[in-house]
């Protein structure tokens, strides 16, 4: 039988004379026995705690099991809701997102919608909502939203970002047939992922990716045979980022910078021995890479996909600005037209592109292209996919052709720079401000397209943030759901997840401002990324309340 070392305290030490080291002990020993997330050290929460405890000394007594779930709930949830209350004043001006996104939870059995609030004040969990039918969860969800929206009003609810996966969907129709004004928008994350996700499915570049994940898995299966003989990673070592969204990308990339070295692997005799027991058929890879016609298709899809990856970083997906997108491709098709790539597939690309866009993205984004200031004078007339996007926001924001008009005339004047627009210093300014303080200061002579203008460009397009706070973290199970009770629960996850949206921007800010600093020492200019810090520093107001 087990016996407890002499040396494992089983209560309480004395503490009169204790060090850092004991001190330490006993926190590590706390995480240790109730199985804690280590990673809570690093949160700023944890950290205060333990200033807090330390100021008050030695006669403070903990909080009981019954203060935490009710009266100090209630009083932190009390707080959170004062912020929103606070936040609710901007929504007329700048109207808001509802962020939704769906998760199939294998511990309670369920399908899981959790829903958020975003506007250029700050991120807000509202609930989460169980569904146990998973075949009824379209009607239950519509339910949920018709609610969500009448409780904030349908004035205030500009956007409406839905990413439910498989187990539901919400269709355009069950928006418009009560909010004929709520624009439903696709998950801009999500989105990208898909585009490049076709792109490699073209077909002169399908053929590449399954052969270098071909020779991937071949060379997988020698190591474990022969982990010595060839000591590096066909994986290799990528950037989250890329490897998130552009995974057919990092693959070729890999194996082409192994051109070399798997070459020489091929014809060593360690490979000829191998091969003779494999039981895969592995002559067609050895051609591949022995050949000319693999490398050269695999530097091809290297050059399509190069300038999309390459400016994926300057896209804040937490905060994307309305208009990035567009940018995002204009930059990479560019790219890739300056690139020695045959005509034909430019072409295939240009077309892929073009068909798939309204499909994938939110005319949201080609409305934001057109009037974020940054973009201005980008000729925005000339390209399809723009003004087929401007045309289906008018006419979802505006029913009356009347009002349409007076936008169009309005936007004219925006771009012949007349009136408040010419001043010089509304043209000094426009690559300098926040693209909706830039409107908010020179746009007041077109009221109509003002208001327009600072609605779009104050809504985020993404719920990534959302999903990073949602899945770091696991929801009460049921044994607390039966000893604390449904509401208390709820009371639970609502304080949870906005205290960790709020620690989660503080992070953000914090970083995105280093960023800032170290840009600025390095170079004295404005970059590329000042529209996404200036968007960072708008969006944080409502989580300085909570503290």
């Amino acid at each position: 039988m087990y016996k407890p070392s002499k040396h494992i305290q089983t209560s309480r030490p004395s503490l009169t004379c204790a060090t850092k080291e004991d001190i330490d002990e006993i926190v590590a020993r706390f995480f240790y026995v109730h199985g804690l997330n280590l990673n809570v050290v690093n949160s700023p929460y944890f950290h205060d705690m333990a200033k807090a405890i330390s100021t008050f000394g030695p006669g403070y007594k903990p909080l009981s099991v019954d203060e935490l779930s009710d009266s100090f709930l209630s009083r932190e949830k009390g707080r959170i809701e004062r912020s929103l209350a606070l936040v609710r004043e901007s929504w007329p001006h700048t109207g808001s997102s509802i962020l939704c996104f769906g998760c199939l939870e294998s511990m309670l059995g369920c399908f899981r919608i959790n829903i958020f609030i975003s506007n250029p004040r700050g991120l807000m969990f509202l609930k989460a909502v169980d569904i146990d039918d998973v075949d009824g969860a379209e009607n239950v969800f519509a339910g949920v939203l018709d609610d969500t929206v009448m409780e904030f009003g349908p004035g205030n609810v500009f956007q409406i970002i839905s990413h439910l996966g498989n187990a539901s969907k919400l269709s355009d129709s069950d928006v418009l047939s009560k909010f004929p004004q709520i624009f439903l928008s696709p998950c801009t994350s999500h989105s990208i992922c898909m585009l490049m996700g076709e792109i490699a499915e073209m077909d002169s570049l399908k053929p590449v990716v399954y052969c270098a994940k071909e020779i991937e898995q071949c060379i997988t299966t020698y190591q474990h045979f022969s982990p010595c003989r060839f000591s590096q990673n066909p994986k290799g070592s990528v950037d989250p980022l890329s490897l998130k969204f552009a995974p057919s990308f990092c693959i070729v990339q890999r194996i082409f910078e192994l051109k070399q070295q798997l070459q020489e692997l091929v014809v060593s005799e360690g490979w000829k021995q191998w091969k003779v027991s494999a039981s895969d058929d592995i002559l067609s890879i050895e051609a591949a890479i022995l050949g000319d016609d693999f490398w050269s298709s695999a530097h091809l899809l290297l050059q399509v996909y190069e300038p999309f990856v390459r400016l994926l970083p300057t896209l804040d997906i937490d905060k994307l600005v309305m208009g990035d997108v567009c940018d995002w491709r204009f930059q990479a098709l560019e790219a890739v037209k300056c690139k020695d790539i045959d005509y034909g597939i430019q072409n295939q690309l240009e077309e892929l592109i073009e068909n798939r866009w309204d499909a994938l993205f939110s005319p949201l984004h080609a409305a934001g292209y057109i009037l974020n200031p940054r973009h201005f004078g980008k000729g925005p007339t000339k390209d399809k996919i723009v003004m087929r996007g401007w045309k289906a926001t008018l006419e979802r924001y505006e029913l009356e052709s009347a009002n349409r008009l007076v936008l169009r005339e309005q936007l004219s004047s925006y771009w012949r720079l007349k009136g408040s627009f010419g001043d010089e210093d509304a043209v000094d300014c426009m690559d300098k401000m926040d693209p909706v303080a830039w409107w908010e200061n020179f746009g007041f002579e077109t009221p109509n397209l003002q208001t327009l203008a600072v609605k779009i460009l104050s809504q985020v397009s993404s719920i990534a943030m959302c999903q990073k706070i949602w899945q770091e973290y696991e929801f009460p199970g049921h044994e607390i759901s039966n000893r604390w009770g449904v509401d208390r629960v709820e009371d639970l996850v609502f304080v949870r997840n906005n205290l960790r949206l709020h620690s989660q921007r503080n992070i953000s800010n914090s970083l995105a401002g280093q960023k800032h600093v170290s840009l600025c020492a390095s170079s004295g200019a404005k970059t590329g990324d000042g529209a996404h810090l200036d968007q960072t520093k708008v969006t944080v107001s409502i989580h300085d309340e909570i503290c």
